[in-house]
């Protein structure tokens, strides 16, 4: 089995410049919060990560850096064995991020007028992409039946019939609602994709987060011709902690896409990764895996914890069954708090920094977004903090009214 890993024992962040610990107050505007938002870890990455990182600091040379053939052999072997998902190693485009490569891709494959499509509640910097080049959105809402979210395939339809949407992001596992989509699922999405002729831009950060028993399909092992008519978005920094590295992983099977994207990176300077990034990143693929299924462990009881914590003490709070990522997504509309209300209360009430359900979308108003990749510990300070501030709350309330 390898090293057994400790995610227990807290990793002191604040203090570090770390955006999750050091700006929560002033970004939420509140003291002291107990930061459960933006997504990276609190843990330590695995050993073989900082080792290398270690001999190559030492090394003290950071000149320009090159994607090396090893580097490309990782990604390959890591997408084969950890996804079944045979790629080529010219399929692999280099961006210092998710988030700048889809605004790339938006800005070099649409062009003002056009449309793109998104599935709300979904990751903010999606709706920004589209929005950052001037172009349309056009929403394809997720449908949320008792707590489980599933696709509108006939809303999808009608919305790409449409012959000015070109583009459709896909987030693969989906953030914030933890679906992890099945292979049907994203098969009745290539078929109307390629009936349409719209691009599919799948953002499949989270694909190495899927908890046991369910299985991640990446979107372009569909089909040859899902494999020709899709950009695959993927990174090491949600499954390794390596946000702050700056690298990430596109991959582009269609020569005339991946040469459209090589041309944008080159136009903006951003075709030569860090120095440290690459390091890092082959170091995780190649050692990685114990480490991984470890972490996947300890979050999934994170999970478990939360649900069955809110469930039994706080059921105005209702826990939403995730698959797939380290991000909970909680329905607090039983509540009766508006929007405003809501986060005043977990701000300078239960002193909690999590994402507003509603930055992700109108449909996602009355819901937040809590980060589970921390310890145990600090998991469980937090929600007892909202069970006592909750329980106070409801206690003023029916001394007001009486």
């Amino acid at each position: 089995m390898g090293k057994v890993y400790d995610f227990d024992t807290p990793v002191r962040r604040r203090g570090t410049a770390s955006v999750k610990w050091d700006e929560a107050d002033r970004i939420f505007q509140g003291e002291q919060l107990t930061p459960l938002w933006v997504a990276d870890m609190d843990f330590q990455v695995p050993d073989e990560v900082t080792n290398a990182l270690e001999r190559r600091v030492h090394h003290a040379v950071y000149g320009y850096t090159a994607i090396s053939e090893d580097y490309l052999e990782a990604v390959k072997n890591w997408m084969r064995k950890r996804h079944h998902w045979a790629i080529e190693e010219k399929w692999i485009c280099h961006s210092p991020g998710v988030v700048t490569a889809l605004n790339l891709i938006v800005k070099g494959f649409t062009k003002k007028g056009d449309k793109v499509l998104i599935q709300p509640p979904v990751y903010p910097p999606f709706s920004q992409a589209v929005l950052n080049q001037e172009r349309e959105l056009v929403m394809n809402p997720l449908i949320n039946i008792n707590g489980s979210y599933r696709m509108d395939f006939e809303d999808l339809e009608q919305k790409l019939s449409d012959p000015k949407v070109k583009m459709m992001i896909l987030c693969s596992p989906h953030n914030p609602v933890g679906r992890v989509w099945t292979k049907d699922e994203l098969n009745i999405v290539a078929t109307l994709a390629l009936k349409y002729n719209v691009l599919v831009i799948s953002d499949e950060i989270h694909s190495d987060l899927v908890f046991k028993g369910r299985v991640h399909t990446p979107f372009a092992a569909l089909s040859d011709e899902a494999a020709a008519h899709s950009i695959i978005c993927t990174a090491p920094s949600k499954t390794f902690n390596l946000a702050g590295l700056q690298i990430s992983n596109i991959i582009i099977a269609n020569p005339e896409y991946r040469k459209n994207f090589l041309r944008q990176t080159h136009h903006f300077s951003l075709g030569e990764p860090n120095a440290l990034g690459v390091v890092a990143a082959e170091a995780a693929y190649r050692f990685g895996e114990n480490w991984l299924d470890q972490c996947i462990t300890y979050i999934d009881g994170n999970v478990s914890y939360v649900s069955g914590f809110l469930k039994k003490n706080i059921p105005d709070f209702k826990w939403t069954p995730i698959e797939g990522t380290y991000l909970g997504w909680i329905d607090c509309r039983t509540t009766g708090l508006t929007k405003l209300q809501l986060q005043n209360f977990l701000i300078h009430k239960a002193r909690l920094a999590l994402n507003p359900g509603s930055s992700f979308g109108r449909n996602g108003t009355g819901f937040v977004r809590i980060n589970l990749a921390c310890s145990h510990r600090l998991l469980e300070e937090a929600m007892h903090r909202l069970q006592d501030a909750y329980m106070r709350a409801q206690t003023h309330t029916i001394h007001e009214q009486h």
